[in-house]
């Protein structure tokens, strides 16, 4: 009996403990379990930089502090900002962390708590499978608007991912009419649209793709560019999902094709969600103007103050900080937590998505050595993976010096693998325009490749046709169809990574308005519903669109396979009677590219090449499949390029 009493007087002792445990617990109030914002919205364990910073958004966070209770997780400092609705907190993530999720407890001065349950996911790969683009690729860079119109469903984009927890206050896009006659508006292509045509891509010979931004522009205009971001974390709705994105790597991955992710660290777009509650008094630059004036200072695009000795302090100021546009505001990375937070967004896309390479934009108008210490962060965790970086110069001294490995005067390493060729570009364009003379024509592509020992590594640099901010390759040269095969396949044989842009096998064009940007980035043929005419099929092309469309087919495919062209040595000859002869050799392979401007038939005597070494051997010819034995003479019958090759 004695027991049994003893029994039911703990139970009623406990009892009454737990009524009040659960007294205390209802004084706490944990308001919510999903903060406004955390970003990174996740992090991974593994890195070789084990500190992680996350930015914390909520009303009144200021005036909380911070706990975590994780096994090798550990909070380093908590930042304040100057708005009280930030806290930026300092984790380090130990090597021996486990992936899993953890709660982030906000506590205030009056013990009312929040709560936000953060994950840590396993990478999915090692670092060095992370393995960029290079001088065997050929990159199809696409405006994703512009390409096909996959999903109907997301044309409107109503922003449902912005829902309140109760399913409350949807916002919408501020641009959601779809319009095909405006060239400025959304069209309605889609990730999707790219996804469902990797077939058609890879059968091109393709093999990565680089695809304009795909993050939320919330612009109220021409937000179907991509290129003024308002949220950095988020695939734009009316392109698709998150998963989306991923499904379009993976398919792509499976057949052999990269994905290059198009990305900003210079501006944001104006409607950026931050740019309504800055964190810190100089989060973007100019910010002081911007906020107590109302005055927006551009940049001056200066960009060679990055280099000139005799630069004065204004014009490197004004290029580096000023606005890129009245409408996207220019980011400060001098900010050390927006530096922070750049790098990590970077790094956090190559894990996420498992990217196979970066574009960066505007590459020259951020904080220099800022792009130094993102590119570098980045390689630093996948030592095989591929940045290229936008220079639009038509100096060599100024594109190569943005490569890694430059031979700078000032010692300034930018640990940028590959930057864009726009001089290489505009040479081959005006050999090919201009008459034949001394020191015009042809030769401007022989003194244009002879500025190659410049460059730290020449076939690491990106060379291109035309691009989604210039005229179409084919309006550059004036309509002529034999001129722009020749283009092509010098691009394609020179000691480069080429890029082309989506439709110049089709030879689109902008001939109505030369260089009005949304002509340039028209609608591709069959990517929308009642395209009377269809690019991916060839139903309703002309004869000299499907001329070309094999012309480049051929030619990417045989490039896909050759090692001589990927890697082996260069040798070209000076232009002699409107010809221009460019080989590529390695080992048994020898590719040489023939560029003819002659209109009439010409014989050229081919002992001048005798180098070479081709002597009796036979050649076939890349396009038409015909055999050629390299004897004393070739006969070119008409203006072209003849693209022959050793290889069986």
């Amino acid at each position: 009996m004695r027991n049994l009493i003893f029994f039911f007087l703990l139970i009623g002792f406990i009892s009454c403990n737990n009524e009040k445990t659960k007294e205390t617990i209802s004084t706490v109030s944990i308001s919510n379990t999903s903060l406004e914002r955390v970003e990174p919205p996740n992090w991974f364990i593994g890195f070789k930089d084990s500190s992680l910073q996350l930015l914390v958004k909520e009303p009144n966070i200021g005036a909380f502090t911070a706990s975590i209770s994780y096994e090798g997780v550990s909070i380093e400092k908590v930042h304040t900002a100057k708005s009280p609705n930030y806290l930026f907190i300092d984790l380090n993530i130990d090597s021996s962390t486990k992936a899993g999720k953890f709660d982030i407890v906000f506590t205030d001065k009056n013990e009312a708590k929040k709560k936000h349950t953060y994950e840590l996911k396993t990478r999915e790969k090692p670092a060095d499978n992370y393995v960029g683009f290079n001088s065997s690729d050929v990159i199809y860079l696409i405006t994703p608007d512009r390409f096909a119109n996959a999903d109907p469903s997301n044309d409107i984009g109503s922003k449902t991912s912005k829902s309140n927890e109760n399913g409350e206050s949807v916002q919408f896009l501020k641009e959601n009419k779809i319009d095909r006659t405006d060239d400025y508006a959304r069209h309605g292509g889609d990730i999707k649209g790219i996804t469902n045509h990797l077939n058609y891509i890879n059968e091109m010979g393709f093999t990565a793709i680089w695809s304009s931004p795909l993050l939320t522009n919330d612009m109220p205009k021409q937000s179907y560019h991509g290129y003024a971001i308002t949220d950095l974390y988020e695939i734009d709705p009316r392109f698709g999902t998150l998963a989306d994105y991923r499904e379009l790597a993976d398919k792509a991955k499976e057949k052999g094709i990269k994905l290059i992710m198009d990305q900003v660290a210079n501006h944001c777009g104006s409607e950026h969600w931050w740019m309504k509650d800055l964190p810190f008094k100089d989060w973007v630059n100019y910010q002081e103007n911007f906020e107590n004036k109302g005055e927006l200072i551009t940049s001056n695009h200066r960009r060679t103050s990055n280099q000139d000795l005799y630069a004065s302090k204004i014009d490197k100021k004004q290029n580096a900080d000023g606005w890129f546009v009245s409408t996207m505001p220019d980011l400060n990375q001098k900010n050390p937590f927006m530096a922070k937070y750049i790098i990590q967004n970077s790094i956090w896309w190559i894990e996420t998505i498992g990217l196979g390479g970066i574009r960066q934009d505007t590459y020259p108008y951020p904080d220099k050595q800022f792009m130094s210490d993102w590119a570098g962060a980045i390689m630093a965790e996948y030592p095989n993976f591929s940045i290229v970086g936008e220079e639009w110069s038509y100096n060599p001294l100024l594109i190569g010096y943005w490569q890694k490995g430059a031979n700078n005067r000032d010692g300034y390493e930018s640990n940028l693998t590959s930057t864009m060729d726009f001089a290489m570009q505009r040479k081959v364009v005006e050999a090919l325009n201009d008459e034949e003379s001394w020191d015009t024509g042809l030769v401007k592509i022989y003194e244009g490749l002879a500025n190659d020992f410049h460059y730290a590594s020449p076939k690491d640099i990106m060379i291109f046709p035309d691009n989604h901010d210039m005229s179409r390759i084919y309006t550059q040269l004036n309509g002529d169809l034999e001129n722009t095969k020749m283009a092509l396949s010098t691009y394609l044989t020179m000691p480069r990574i080429p890029q082309i842009y989506y439709g110049t096998e089709i030879l689109m064009n902008d001939f109505k308005k030369p260089g009005d940007h949304g002509l340039i980035r028209t609608d591709f043929p069959g990517g929308f519903k009642d395209d009377k005419i269809n690019a991916f099929t060839g139903e309703g092309l002309k004869a000299d669109q499907k001329e070309m469309q094999s012309f480049l087919k051929k030619l990417l495919n045989y490039r896909k396979d050759s090692k001589a062209i990927h890697e082996g040595k260069t040798l070209h000859f000076a232009p002699f009677m409107g010809t221009y002869f460019l080989f590529r050799i390695l080992n048994d392979e020898v590719v040489v590219n023939i560029i003819n401007k002659n209109e009439k038939p010409i014989t050229i005597d081919l002992k001048r090449y005798s180098e070479i070494g081709l002597q009796g051997k036979i050649l076939k010819n890349i396009i038409s499949g015909e055999e050629f034995t390299w004897g004393d003479s070739i006969e070119l019958s008409k203006k072209g390029s003849i693209i022959l090759t050793t290889k069986k």
